[in-house]
């Protein structure tokens, strides 16, 4: 019989596991839906972040309950500027507070901001 602390302890590795996945062809994505609580105008905005050698290959929204055109435009004038960029760059890039450009979306596009940076320092830490 499994005592109560292994049983625990189990939960917390799957839970740690779920996080960050690795491809067959060597990317890495990392899913912020546990790792980030960070909301926008309405609610949490997970992400999964795809990297490979060391350069972010693609951000991709999952779902959330925020208001879907100003999603929409946050996703749209956001995530494309992290693809190709390496981790350090990506870092940075997170750090930018002027980085919207998305009026009328700026509590998500924040709320995105700090899921990838989120996902980027778990890749760091983890790898």
């Amino acid at each position: 019989m499994i005592s109560l602390y292994a049983a625990m302890l189990l939960t917390v590795a799957s839970y740690a596991d779920d996080v960050m996945t690795k491809q067959s062809d060597g990317t890495y994505v990392v899913n912020t839906t546990t790792l980030c609580q960070a909301r926008g105008y309405q609610s949490t905005t997970p992400v999964e972040v795809y990297i490979k050698s060391g350069k972010v290959v693609k951000i991709v929204p999952l779902k959330n309950t925020e208001t879907p055109g100003y999603f929409k435009k946050a996703v749209k004038g956001l995530l494309g500027l992290f693809e190709g960029l390496k981790i350090a760059k990506a870092q940075e890039l997170t750090e930018i507070a002027k980085v919207d450009g998305c009026t009328g979306a700026t509590m998500s596009t924040k709320a995105l901001q700090q899921n990838i940076k989120a996902a980027l320092e778990y890749y760091k830490k983890k790898h």
